[in-house]
């Protein structure tokens, strides 16, 4: 899908300010001031029927006798008003609207119905429309500001897209106090008609952004934004801070599939087949800008620390280590160069702790080897404050290490404890672009966030490596699903329709095996008799599985049985199980008994999909078994999962070492279980109608052996497709 060319909200021939005000301290003045004194060079067109002129600009007392050029409109107007505003910047033809003006969405019903009628008029009117309910724009390389919040950024290197005007304002802050630069500034609001995903697109065609944080309350359109930021990520560092992590799940919650997928394990799949690094709070979506705008990416995670305090090393180490990062062992060659310039008593082991007696020269010596070294992809320097010396002189050296041709293939990050934002050594840093953290752990998660980003870029060909199945049987699949939908409408007419949503255990099979999933053979029993005779058809041993409407969790009321090995064992656990249903569940009927042939094997996972309502399919996988809510040892990825995803989907739980062969035993057909995900991954894509599968336990027999779907469950969504 092609974005559209919002460059006039950062770049615009002439702005009109629609709601302008006289009175100070208005947002229609302050938008005013801000353009002013921010030097933007274009012409400004102040709206009001009531004033002459405003700040020394002539008012215009309607939109249509604005003069040209006029490519942009700002309107700071009552929610009440906006809307026949903008119908008349459509009709003057004006290309892009900033509506800073609150009371739509955000408000409830009436504002909803506001809302409506204002994406309607933009799309008859094919108007550009950022906000309601935004501060507006910035760009500080074109001078260019209009926001209502007082001053501006120095020109930098870091652009913001945040749905959030008041997060926005406190960064503005926070970036003129800490000496920061950011390039574009976008408040993006309720984003009726513009959404982040456009905007992404927009601050990554800027010559002068090198890195894009974002500040995500929500997104609308899930697919969208994944194509928008994995596109942008390959060109630039994304970073992404999704704020309410304990919002609801997912809808459906009866299986543990459901149950385990959460809205918030949806984004931070999306995040990460997009590349975009997700910050857990907002000091490290800066830590991480501020790293990723100035500093080349290691090419390994191997860190050497250079340190004058023992603990402070450790301390550095330990958030190294958490973040993924590793000490670097450093060559005899490093250690015996560093044992020749540095007091006794110090350490040349990494981390290289100099001492506290020892000054700039010594870090100039020490810094610089272990820059040299082979065996390091990154260097933090980690200074406790010292009293003997100025820091600045160090600062300085550091920056100058910081320029050496070396230092621009390997990651510098300083720790000098102590400093202040505006401190002479903090701004010698900044100008350098060594950035500075007042603590070491905050320098483990960057260096932690730049490997992670490295190992997307070098994975990005095998992440989009297409799936081939040329073996599947879609006749017989769509024949399954509209049997299976046929049978959840008619069940939903009934009292009890929540067990229509699960699919026909036999069309479930059926579904299974046309994707070329193992399901074993199985046939229900609705009395003992018609056991003992379908069990001479399978053979034995067999498992028992207990029908009945509305039952979820078999397991839960003693509904399954295994190692069925006679006529006399299965006369006996079908009548204790039936009998303990009815104990328990006394006014619910059965609909039979499953036989199913006995499947052993190395070890028993759960693979499941759940349908996330804005990003599709989520695929589960993880250790089986009853206890898997409990455990919750299982990992997600979004569909469509090609071979090479599904490998690291395996291996992010204890599934990847379960088929190693765990304590020595034999492994099991990892190849096999990586083909079910492909599999059910392609299911999911190609039947909508699918809103929630699970596998388990999903058996796995030894190498080459294959895997077996012995226990699957699907239910159907009669309104998808």
């Amino acid at each position: 899908m092609q974005s559209p060319d919002l460059n006039m909200f950062f770049s615009p021939t002439g702005v009109a300010v629609i709601g302008a005000s006289r009175v100070s301290g208005k947002l229609g003045n302050d938008v005013i001031v801000n353009l002013l004194d921010n030097g933007y060079e274009g012409p400004i067109y102040p709206v009001n029927p009531s004033a002459g002129e405003i700040l020394g600009l002539p008012c215009y007392a309607s939109i249509d006798a604005i003069p040209d050029p006029v490519d942009l409109a700002i309107i700071v107007l009552p929610a009440p008003y906006v809307l026949r505003a903008l119908e008349d910047c459509g009709k003057r033809r004006i290309r892009g609207v900033t509506i800073i003006s609150g009371g739509f969405r955000e408000v409830g019903t009436e504002g909803i119905g506001l809302e409506e009628e204002l994406k309607r008029i933009a799309a008859e009117y094919d108007i550009a429309v950022l906000g309601p309910n935004c501060i507006g724009t910035i760009d500080t390389h074109q001078s260019f500001n209009s926001t209502f919040v007082t001053g501006i950024p120095l020109p930098g290197e870091i652009a913001l897209v945040s749905q959030s005007g008041a997060l926005a304002a406190a960064i503005i802050n926070w970036a003129q106090r800490a000496g920061i630069g950011l390039s574009r500034l976008v408040s993006s609001g309720n984003q009726a008609v513009i959404s982040e995903s456009d905007m992404i697109r927009a601050t990554a065609e800027d010559e002068y952004t090198k890195v894009i944080s974002l500040y995500i309350e929500g997104v609308e359109d899930g697919q969208a934004f994944i194509d928008a930021a994995s596109e942008t990520s390959q060109k630039l560092p994304v970073i992404g801070l999704k704020v309410g992590r304990g919002e609801g799940g997912a809808k459906a919650v009866a299986s543990h599939t459901g149950a385990l997928a959460g809205a918030d394990i949806a984004y931070d799949a999306a995040m990460r087949r997009a590349g975009v690094l997700r910050a857990d709070n907002l000091e490290q979506m800066l830590d991480w800008a501020r790293a990723l705008a100035t500093q080349p990416l290691p090419k390994g995670n191997r860190v050497a620390v250079v340190t004058n305090a023992g603990g402070l090393g450790v301390i550095a180490v330990d958030a190294l280590e958490a973040a993924g990062m590793r000490l670097a062992p450093l060559t005899e060659e490093t250690r015996s160069h560093l044992r020749s310039r540095v007091f006794p008593a110090a350490s040349v082991k990494n981390p290289v702790d100099i001492l506290a007696g020892s000054g700039p020269a010594s870090y100039t010596l020490c810094v610089d080897a272990v820059l040299a070294d082979e065996t390091v992809d990154a260097v933090v320097v980690a200074i406790a404050p010292q009293r003997w010396f100025d820091p600045l002189s160090l600062a300085e050296i550091i920056a100058e290490l910081g320029s050496s041709f070396l230092s621009r293939k390997k990651p510098l990050l300083a720790v000098m404890m102590g400093l202040t934002p505006g401190d002479p050594s903090s701004e010698t840093l900044q100008a350098h672009g060594i950035p500075n953290y007042p603590f070491p752990a905050r320098v483990g998660s960057t260096l932690g966030a730049m490997w992670q980003r490295r190992q997307w870029l070098d994975q990005c060909e095998a992440l989009t490596a297409a799936v081939e199945l040329d073996d599947l049987d879609t006749d017989t699949a769509a024949a399954a699903v509209q049997a299976g939908l046929e049978v959840t409408r008619e069940q939903m007419e009934s009292a009890d329709a929540d067990s229509a949503l699960w699919m026909p255990v036999n069309q479930v099979e059926s579904l299974m095996q046309s994707y070329g999933i193992s399901v074993p053979a199985s046939g229900l029993a609705p009395d003992v008799d018609q056991a003992l005779l379908l069990a001479e058809t399978i053979g034995y041993p067999l498992v028992l599985k207990l029908e009945a409407a509305g039952l979820s969790h078999k397991t839960d009321v003693g509904g399954v049985r295994l190692g069925i090995e006679s006529p006399d064992d299965l006369r006996i656990a079908f009548t204790e199980m039936v009998d303990q249903f009815h104990e328990k569940m006394p006014h619910t009927s059965i609909d039979g008994v499953r036989l199913q042939p006995m499947v052993d094997g190395m070890t028993e996972l759960i693979v499941g999909m759940v349908r996330d309502p804005q990003f599709g399919p989520l695929i589960m996988v993880g250790a089986g078994g009853t206890q898997v809510e409990l455990q919750k040892d299982v990992a997600f990825d979004l569909a469509p999962i090609n071979h090479y995803q599904a490998e690291a989907l395996i291996d992010q739980t204890s599934a990847g070492q379960l088929l190693a062969g765990f304590r020595g035993g034999d492994p099991a057909d990892r190849d096999a279980v990586v083909d079910v995900v492909v599999r059910l991954s392609q299911l999911a894509l190609d039947w909508p109608q699918i809103a929630e599968v699970e596998i388990n336990p999903l058996i796995v027999r030894r190498v080459g052996e294959g895997a077996s779907a012995v226990d699957a469950r699907l239910r159907l969504d009669p309104d998808a497709g």
